[in-house]
Formats: C-alpha cells, sequence, structure tokens
C-alpha cells in the first residue's frame, strides 16, 4: 500500500505541467520580468536577496522591495494555456522580514491582452491571491476572482502570517468547481466557487407576493396585564443630604450668602421608572419566516473554476516599509508538485531561517548586555574619582593649616 502511494505520488509530479517555476536562482530574472511604466505612479525596484537571516544562502534567493512608500509593478509572461478540464495551481513564497506594517504581499494571474508597461490596480486579471497586510485590523489572504467583468471577494476571512518568516501560499481550484488555500502547505480554508464567491444571483429569493399577515404576533413576551404599581414605588432620584448643615458663618442676607439650602444626594429609595414584568405570549406565533421561491434569475454555470487563457503573473502592489522577499512562484495543474516544493524545500528554508534568527537574537541580547555592562561599571567608578577628590582636598587643607601655624 505505502509503494502505491508512492509510486502515484512520482507518477503525478512527472506526468505534471509546469507552466511557470521561477526561482530568481540568478540575476537573468531583470531580462524576463517587465517593470510597468504607467503614468502618475511612484514604482519602486525590487533587487536579488535572501535577506538577513535564511537557510540556504543560494536556494533562498529571492526578489525584494527596496523602497519604502512606492508602488511596485512587474510581471512576467509564459506560454499560455487553459485550465480547462484539469486543476489550477498558483503557489509562491512570501517573507515579511521587515516586521510589514502596511502592504500588498500577493499576485495577480491575467490573460495575454495586459501590456505589461502599462500594468497599474486598474488593470483587467484573472485572479488576485495572497497575503495583505495593514495594520492591527487588515492582516487577511485575498482570494479575487473576475467574472464577468466584476472582481468577486471570497466571502470568508482567511487570516495570513504576519511573522518575518519565509511563509508559503498555494491556492488549488479544481475543474469540480472547489478550491483550497493552503497556507505552509497546510489547509487553511477550503469549499466551492459558488458558496464562497458571489459568481451567481442567489437560487432562492423572497416570494415578492407574500408579506407578513397584519394579525401575525411575533412578540414572545408581553406586560403582565394583572400586575399593578406598589403604593410606594414613587420616590425622588435626588434628596437633600440629611446630614449636611448651614456653615456657622451663612449670611441668609439677599445681598450676602442667601438662603441656605443643603446639598442633593441619590435617594437611596429611588427605585427608577416602573415597568410592569414580562410574560409569555398565548398569541405568539413565532417569528414570520418569508416563503422563497427559485430565483428566476439563477442559472447555473458548471465552468466557474474555468479560465480560457492564463498567461501572465504580477506583481501590483503599495508597500508602506519595503522588504518584503517572494520567491518559489509556481504555476502548475499538480497539486502534488507544489505539496513536494513545500515539503522538500520551503520547511527547510523556514526552518533554517528560524535558527539563523534565533542566534542573531542571541548574539545580539548578548552585546547589549555586555554595553549596559560597560554603562553600569564606567558609573560605578566615578565614586572612586570623587574620593581621590575629597582626598586632595583634605591633604591641602592639612598643608594650609600647617602652613598657618607655621605663620
Amino acid at each position: 500500500m505505502h509503494f502505491y502511494v508512492a509510486f502515484f505520488a512520482i507518477f503525478a509530479v512527472v506526468t505534471a505541467d509546469v507552466f511557470l517555476d521561477e526561482k530568481f536562482s540568478d540575476d537573468s530574472w531583470e531580462k524576463t520580468w517587465v517593470y510597468s511604466e504607467h503614468p502618475g505612479k511612484e514604482f519602486g525596484k525590487f533587487v536579488r536577496s535572501h535577506g538577513k537571516f535564511w537557510n540556504d544562502p543560494e536556494n533562498d534567493m529571492g526578489i525584494q522591495t527596496s523602497q519604502d512608500a512606492r508602488f511596485y509593478a512587474l510581471s512576467k509572461k509564459f506560454e499560455p494555456f487553459s485550465n480547462e478540464g484539469k486543476p489550477l495551481v498558483i503557489q509562491f513564497s512570501v517573507k515579511h522580514e521587515q516586521s510589514i506594517d502596511c502592504g500588498g504581499g500577493y499576485v495577480k494571474v491575467f490573460d495575454c491582452s495586459l501590456n505589461q508597461k502599462d500594468m497599474h490596480g486598474e488593470s483587467p486579471y484573472h485572479i488576485m491571491f495572497g497575503p495583505d497586510i495593514c495594520g492591527p485590523g487588515t492582516k487577511k489572504v485575498h482570494v479575487i476572482f473576475s467574472h464577468n467583468g466584476k472582481n468577486l471577494l471570497i466571502n470568508k476571512d482567511i487570516r495570513c502570517k504576519d511573522d518575518q518568516y519565509t511563509h508559503l501560499y498555494t491556492l488549488i481550484v479544481n475543474p469540480d468547481n472547489t478550491y483550497k488555500v493552503l497556507i505552509d502547505n497546510e489547509v487553511a480554508e477550503s469549499g466551492d466557487l459558488e458558496s464562497d464567491w458571489d459568481f451567481l444571483p442567489p437560487k432562492k429569493i423572497k416570494d415578492p407576493s407574500q408579506s407578513k399577515p397584519a394579525d401575525w404576533v411575533d412578540e414572545a413576551t408581553i406586560p403582565d396585564p394583572d400586575d399593578t404599581k406598589p403604593e410606594n414605588w414613587d420616590q425622588p432620584e435626588h434628596i437633600p443630604d440629611p446630614t449636611a448643615t448651614k456653615p456657622e458663618d451663612w449670611d441668609e442676607d439677599e445681598d450676602a450668602d442667601g438662603k441656605w439650602e443643603p446639598a442633593m444626594i441619590d435617594n437611596p429609595d429611588y427605585k427608577g421608572e416602573w415597568k410592569p414584568k414580562q410574560i409569555d405570549n398565548p398569541n405568539y406565533k413565532g417569528p414570520w419566516i418569508h416563503p422563497e421561491i427559485d430565483n428566476p434569475e439563477y442559472k447555473p454555470e458548471p465552468e466557474l473554476y474555468k479560465r480560457d487563457e492564463i498567461c501572465t503573473i504580477g506583481f501590483d502592489l503599495w508597500q508602506v516599509k519595503s522588504g518584503t522577499i517572494f520567491d518559489n512562484v509556481l504555476i502548475t495543474d499538480e497539486p502534488e508538485v507544489a505539496a513536494k516544493f513545500a515539503e522538500d524545500v520551503w520547511k527547510k528554508t523556514i526552518e533554517g531561517e528560524k535558527k539563523m534568527k534565533e542566534a542573531q537574537d542571541e548574539e545580539e541580547r548578548k552585546k547589549s548586555e555586555a554595553e549596559s555592562a560597560d554603562k553600569e561599571g564606567e558609573g560605578e567608578a566615578e565614586p572612586e574619582d570623587d574620593e581621590d577628590e575629597d582626598a586632595d582636598d583634605k591633604d591641602n587643607t592639612i598643608d594650609d593649616t600647617e602652613e598657618r601655624d607655621e605663620l
């Protein structure tokens, strides 16, 4: 059985189509990726880097945003294909090494009509996928599909990673209109396209010919008609302070202090507004539910997943603080290829990053402690100087006394 599973995995990887596999392994990426020159935007540049901590200095090279408060627009075309009848897998890694405060970390997938040198935020795309962070309120994974000229957001909230390490984001869209979103090779969300996006009108709508009957009672409780207000219920909210006394020097003359009155305090006997107790309503019928009918505008679409032409991938971002590293961009029709990369490569990357980062932090901690100890040592040395000065003053005093005695 284990042999069969292993054989199937190897067979799936061998027969898979890989349409894009970009690891930025050398500087040749600058010849195949195109920067946008769309007017009116101040664009930033990407630089090849593995960042400040890594597992393998060559394998972990990606492209890093390098300028703060900039738009970034970079794209690459590849051989066009359609995902008809097969899965579509989009995967890439993101490392927010700068502890990002506000900025995108997603990709967009386009057809061949994209003018790469004019790519901008309004350029039509097929799919937008990946993390987006801005302050404590926005830390989510976007999964947006274009459908009939509209960009449709997922109806679920998928939280992204917001630490400084490399994380792997994977979107799998299947030909049965189901999907999965994986973060670090673990399923973060899944479902079907029709349920989790507003691709289509609802199957059912409220019957416009029906309305709640005028005599429908939907109040579960009513005031008890037999309940009466107690005779001593009404009491003033505030009363004069019974412990207050008029000051001895109080002058009640109109031209002086005027008439003395004690301060007002909360009345401990005040009970507030009286209301009769509630009892079960004998005529209660429950909440009225509007009857539904089939929506005449609903028409099923069995190929919501399908994209006739996929040809380009791009980063179209805004970042306040730069430093994000993108790497390992993969587009394939076989989820097992993506899973194998995650297990064989990405897992080692994040483990190595954490190990190096922890060592750097420990070294920084020791350095900080040493600097603090040096400062404390300098502070303790100062009183010794004062003692020496006091001794000198004492010696000078003795000498002066001896000189006066001699005179």
